[in-house]
């Protein structure tokens, strides 16, 4: 399961890169989530994902992507994961971003910046797979 998030992760940063280049000077604060097991990296995946607008050039592939390694995840969690933990709570920097919805280019590009430095962090980090 490690080497197949692995693979998708880091095809979805390869795809990150090479298609949406970060404005200069602009940097995330607070820095990333914490990882928290594979439940609250699907609820951040997942409401980043909603944040990115179907608008930008070439997003359609990169949300996909991105829902396709959530589910990936989450049925992952449900099959291996048997006892039920209370659901996560939404972290600071998502719950910044969904107050500002109605700045839709910028909230996108933050969301993708996002979910690019949750998945090199997820790289690191992949023993954060195995807690429920």
């Amino acid at each position: 399961m490690k080497s197949k998030v692995k693979w998708m992760a880091e095809q979805l940063v390869l795809k990150l890169d090479r298609s949406f280049q970060v404005p200069p000077g602009l940097t995330l604060s607070p820095p990333v989530d914490a990882l928290d097991g594979p439940a609250s990296i699907v609820m951040v995946l997942e409401g980043y994902n909603s944040l990115i607008s179907d608008t930008l050039d070439g997003v359609a592939q990169v949300k996909t992507e991105i829902s396709s390694l959530a589910g990936y995840l989450d049925q992952w969690r449900q099959g291996h994961c048997t006892e039920q933990r209370p659901k996560p709570s939404v972290p600071g920097p998502l719950q910044e971003l969904q107050s500002r919805k109605e700045f839709i280019h910028t909230v996108s590009i933050e969301a993708l910046m996002r979910v690019k430095e949750l998945l090199n962090l997820l790289l690191k980090n992949l023993d954060q797979l195995n807690s429920c």
